[in-house]
């Protein structure tokens, strides 16, 4: 008894040992899962932190002029900009999966805080960057990536095309040089033909020829990929690589020719032929929590009157932000399983730690992530190598942003907003489905006329009408067919019946079959799911086709769909039949036809 007892103690301790190895397994499981370094950093090699290095460089060429051209679009000093780009590539280093993204400032973002930021101030685009960031956290944490599908391509299309002529729009006045503020779509054209006889020669001249250097320097890579008909990053000689990559950093090299421009006729000629940036406040960013209240033109605004201002833009830009990432993500990560809940999570964290080194909202950029991936990127090491570098050059730079002409800046946004702009979607749209038109217009214009906000909401709401009304008028496909004399009519829906449909099929089935004397046949092989408001309609329409001397038959459906038939009327089980339709007929016929009777 005594050495059973024992046994039994090891086989508890073994049994024991086992389920803390198991739950140790899983912890770090869990813990790889949720923070993606720990996967790759073992593994890392000097060869990839070349690679990386270069990437992170390249980036950081671009993203300087990009940073400091949104910054401009949403209003806030030039320097806010680059503060968006230092925590989303740190944080993302370390909590991000997909190595290509660069987490930054976007445009359509900068466009969407520019109205706060005009009631508010600087803080008001900060405090909407950690709620985004909140937002986003708290949708990755309870999986709820899948809204993202509420908005289909045509609204998503739309409301991009509308941002970016939006965003284009109000660059106008900066690339010709012509003073006072841009306002929304609108009123930046109405700004512009006012004082349009304002004009800065020398502002337009550098403008649209920067225009035109963008346009070349991004067409020659697309024709070289065209003439190698593939990545011309691969298939490419000496020459080829020196116009790849000035293709590549095409927009810091404008910004610093125009630069040069200006410093050297300010310094030697002593003159300003162009409206510069200004002056770029040096140093870093000072670090602190998220202003929960704020000061703005003497008016004190409590943290409940802020969150009171942004209204939906408090859902609709986290909305936007996370559809941007998400879709950049799917883009780049071709043939690998997407973690979505893990980017959400790590898109959220970046957000809530930019707020606090005064970022305004960031997102995955599709420009930057492509210059990433051109460049060879290996891991997410390069993002945190391009945050450095954005670090460095707030510290060794500045003194050179002060002479960056704003026409510049106001080209290369130009020029990105063209290219963003989904014009190709009106061939689609009219190839495939004309229908798809009605949301796809009514988001553009109402983007471009009211606000970005109620355009996709409008345009949400047009796709969700779309979708109800294919729910309350489902297709049904009925044949009448002539067996031994007698009127079958076969009904065939072909998707799931629900409440906003029955009446609609009652009516049909009244309408299509009315023959006296007839068989009525509905066919639920396609029926996947039906509601209790159909069943009870139904029932109904058995007692009209009574009246009519009609039989119905019920064929085809699941056990699931029949028991919520039957459920509402237990006497409609003896009008479900199986086998085949022939067979089903047949006995039928001979059963009426010996009992000398007609269908009741």
């Amino acid at each position: 008894m005594k050495e059973k007892f024992k046994i039994g103690e090891d086989d508890e301790a073994h049994h024991s040992f086992l389920g803390k190895r198991q739950l140790r397994n899983r912890f770090k499981s869990i813990l790889k899962k949720r923070l993606p370094i720990l996967s790759w950093l073992p593994k890392y090699t000097l060869g990839f932190f070349l690679y990386d290095l270069l990437a992170g460089f390249t980036v950081t060429l671009t993203q300087i002029p990009q940073g400091i051209a949104y910054a401009i679009v949403a209003g806030l000093p030039t320097e806010y900009g680059i503060y968006a780009g230092i925590m989303g590539g740190s944080m993302y280093f370390i909590f991000g999966g997909c190595k290509d993204i660069n987490i930054g400032p976007t445009a359509i973002l900068a466009l969407i805080v520019q109205p706060y930021v005009t009631l508010m101030g600087p803080d008001g685009a900060i405090l909407i960057t950690f709620t985004s960031g909140f937002f986003i956290f708290l949708a990755g944490v309870l999986h709820l990536g899948f809204l993202v599908e509420f908005f289909s391509y045509p609204v998503i299309s739309g409301f991009t095309t509308a941002a970016a002529i939006s965003i284009g729009s109000t660059q106008l006045k900066s690339l010709m040089g012509i003073p006072g503020p841009s306002g929304t779509f609108l009123e930046a054209w109405e700004s512009f033909f006012r004082n349009i006889r304002q004009t800065r020669k020398w502002d337009a001249t550098l403008g649209f020829t920067s225009i035109i250097i963008l346009l070349a320097l991004r067409e020659i890579r697309v024709f070289g990929s065209l003439k190698h008909r593939s990545d011309w990053s691969t298939s490419r000689n000496v020459l080829g690589n020196f116009v790849f990559y000035i293709s590549l950093g095409r927009n810091a090299l404008v910004v610093m020719a125009g630069t040069t421009i200006a410093y050297v006729a300010e310094k030697y000629y002593n003159s300003t032929p162009f409206v510069l940036t200004g002056n770029v406040q040096s140093g870093l960013p000072s670090f602190g929590l998220p202003p929960f209240g704020t000061v703005f033109n003497g008016t004190d605004i409590s943290f409940s009157e802020m969150l009171h201002e942004y209204g939906l833009t408090l859902a609709f830009c986290p909305l936007i932000a996370l559809l941007g990432h998400v879709s950049i993500v799917k883009a780049f990560t071709k043939g690998q399983i997407i973690d979505a809940t893990q980017e959400l999570i790590a898109l959220g964290i970046c957000n809530m730690a930019g707020s606090l080194v005064r970022s305004m909202p960031t997102t995955g950029s599709f420009t930057r992530t492509a210059v990433n991936n051109s460049a060879g990127v290996k891991t997410t090491a390069a993002g945190l190598i391009t945050s450095l570098m954005l670090l460095s050059s707030l510290t060794f730079l500045t003194g050179t942003f002060t002479y960056i002409p704003r026409a510049t800046l106001a080209a290369v946004i130009i020029v990105a907003m063209y290219y963003l702009c989904e014009f190709e979607t009106f061939v689609i749209l009219w190839k495939t489905k004309k229908l798809d038109f009605i949301p796809f217009l009514l988001t553009l214009l109402c983007c471009l006329l009211i606000s970005l906000e109620f355009g996709i909401l409008l345009g949400i709401g047009a796709n969700l009408v779309f979708v109800l009304y294919e729910g309350a008028r489902p297709k049904l496909y009925i044949e009448r067919l002539s067996i031994s004399d007698k009127t079958v009519y076969i009904v065939k829906p072909k998707s799931g019946l629900y409440f906003p449909s029955s009446e609609h099929i009652r009516q049909k089935v009244l309408n299509k079959c009315p023959e006296t004397d007839s068989v009525v046949v509905i066919d639920g092989q396609f029926v996947r799911n039906l509601d209790v408001t159909v069943a009870r309609n139904l029932a109904d329409l058995l007692g009209d086709l009574r009246v009519r001397r009609q039989r119905l038959i019920f064929w085809n459906f699941s056990k699931c769909n029949t028991h919520v038939i039957t459920g509402n009327n237990k006497k409609l089980l003896a009008h479900f039949e199986t086998g085949t339709l022939d067979d089903i007929l047949q006995e039928e016929t001979e059963s009426l036809t010996a009992n000398g009777t007609t269908l009741t």
